[in-house]
């Protein structure tokens, strides 16, 4: 299931911050390398991003790329439609000074 990573919504991610900050075992259910559903639970120790890609570690030392999570704490991901990807904007380049 190794897939293009998918930014997920930034209202989302607020729950995964607070989750993580009350450090509360939650359960977690996310989709496998295999593509079967996961249930876990587990507290939420760090959130971070790498190679362009964003990531929960868990407290026994496990990761799960967060485009993969299906729900946390009983908030599903689906209810949350946007994605935290800032558009390009048409004729715009990095190094253009507006």
């Amino acid at each position: 299931m190794s897939q293009t990573y998918v930014p997920i919504d930034c209202e989302f991610h607020d729950v995964l911050e607070a989750v993580a900050v009350r450090r509360r075992v939650v359960s977690i259910t996310y989709l496998e390398e295999s593509g079967q559903r996961k249930t876990v639970e587990s507290r939420i120790a760090d959130i971070y991003a790498k190679d362009a890609m964003e990531f929960m570690r868990l407290d026994d030392y496990s990761v799960i790329r967060l485009d993969l999570v299906v729900d946390v704490d009983g908030v599903d991901r689906s209810a949350f439609s946007k994605t935290c990807a800032i558009p390009a904007r048409p004729g715009l380049s990095p190094d253009s000074q507006q």
